[in-house]
């Protein structure tokens, strides 16, 4: 049973959802968003992005999230980079059991 302070979202509440989701897969299509939280404190969004057997944590910031639908190129090319760092260091997935 999830726990009443679980931070889990749906999709919907996470602000461009589809981009990041969109650009994931245009990384390596066989990646799928596990789940995102929100740290209401910090104001950040952390995905769970499962590959096979391993999982892979990321965190953006809400008003990041929030500028990609408004500042367009930029802000995608900024996310592919921050994308791309994270989903291709090895150090960044680890054994997962779901």
């Amino acid at each position: 049973m999830e726990d009443s302070d679980d931070p889990v979202v749906e999709e919907k509440d996470v602000p461009s959802f589809n981009i990041i989701e969109e650009k994931i897969k245009a990384i390596d299509n066989t990646i799928i968003i596990y789940r995102v939280y929100y740290f209401f404190s910090s104001r950040i969004f952390r995905f769970q992005l499962i590959k096979k057997d391993k999982m892979c944590m990321i965190e953006f910031p809400r008003n990041f999230l929030e500028s990609l639908s408004k500042d367009g190129t930029t802000s995608e090319q900024q996310l592919l980079r921050i994308l791309d760092l994270n989903i291709e260091n090895a150090e960044c997935w680890n054994d997962f059991e779901g």
